[in-house]
């Protein structure tokens, strides 16, 4: 697997193959920048994710998460790459193919109001999925059913239309909406962000609540480190569209070894339940994706940095037993 070593190892240290749902190798998304110039999101990024588990991803902002998971779903598709669902390739389907298999895989967006259709009433917002696949048949069981997981009482609410709800009675309405084709793998991108942070907690417990209930594989992208340790069993921290550490998420927490993840865990405020790191906050800006540092990318912001990280690109290697790390200088001590 070019530029990305064999990040696939699970935190036990086995291949994971036989539970992998989805795996994504060398994923590249590119975005035209005017000029004939192009913007490359996301640049080589790999992981798998086991059935059941939640896999977090984390960074600033601009750092290619919600572009890597929109080309999971081929929304559109990535410039290169490869993504597959239970060993199913995406990016070689078209058309009805790629129709069928998004059943399988949905996606809860960040804001909830924008996600939602102002003029429909929730019922028909949550049936819309199953009603185009042709399983619903009149019956409104399973919408009432999905309404009912997310906390939603449908004899209230399936009447009514999305503004008529808080954002975060909303995105309990995007997640029926999800559930109601019964997917395999539901991708989550920053669905609390723009929540307040007591309606954060009650739609973290949700979404736990609903992977226990229904087995559902979660991807959950995040900009906050609080938020990823609270509901990820393994964190994956993006750089500038580059993966730079991929480890357990209590591991993570407790024991982050690449310079970026340390300086994200000191900008945590106070009294999140976080560890103090011991650097300081990250500074200043990444730099432009249009023109990325050669070699390390995270140079230009790092205290360990030297000549060899201007010239030689670190790639994905093992640290300890699940615990992989993109960095010439990691802190191991």
């Amino acid at each position: 697997m070019a530029g990305s070593g064999t990040a696939h190892l699970r935190t036990d240290g086995t291949d994971g193959a036989a539970d992998t749902v989805l795996r994504v190798e060398d994923l590249t998304v590119t975005f035209p920048a005017g000029r004939r110039r192009t913007v490359q999101a996301v640049s080589g990024v790999s992981f798998d994710v086991a059935k059941g588990e939640t896999l977090g991803i984390v960074g600033e902002s601009g750092c290619g998460k919600s572009s890597a998971a929109r080309a999971i779903m081929q929304l559109p598709p990535p410039a290169a790459g490869s993504v597959r669902l239970n060993g199913q390739e995406l990016t070689a389907l078209r058309g009805e193919a790629l129709r069928r298999t998004r059943r399988r895989l949905q996606m809860i967006f960040q804001d909830p109001i924008s996600a939602l259709n102002p003029r429909r009433r929730v019922r028909d917002i949550v049936a819309e999925g199953p009603r185009v696949w042709g399983t619903l048949n009149g019956d409104t069981g399973r919408v009432d059913e999905a309404l009912e997981a997310v906390g939603l009482d449908p004899a209230t609410a399936a009447g009514r239309r999305p503004h008529e709800f808080s954002g975060g009675q909303c995105q309990r309405i995007s997640i029926a909406r999800a559930l109601a084709l019964e997917p395999e793998v539901v991708i989550c991108d920053e669905p609390v962000s723009a929540l307040d942070v007591s309606v954060q907690a009650q739609i973290l417990n949700l979404l736990e609540d609903l992977k226990a209930r229904y087995g559902l594989t979660l991807v959950f992208i995040a900009h906050d480190l609080a938020v990823i340790k609270n509901i990820s069993d393994r964190v994956l921290v993006m750089y500038l569209g580059k993966t730079c550490e991929l480890a357990p998420s209590a591991g993570l927490v407790e024991r982050p070894a690449h310079p970026y993840t340390r300086a994200l865990l000191s900008s945590v405020p106070r009294g999140r339940a976080l560890p103090e790191a011991e650097e300081d906050p990250i500074g200043g800006e990444p730099p432009s994706p249009l023109n990325p540092p050669s070699g390390c990318r995270f140079r230009t912001r790092c205290p360990r940095a030297d000549a060899r990280c201007a010239t030689e690109e670190p790639l994905m290697r093992p640290l300890a037993a699940g615990h992989w790390i993109a960095c010439h200088h990691p802190v191991t001590e």
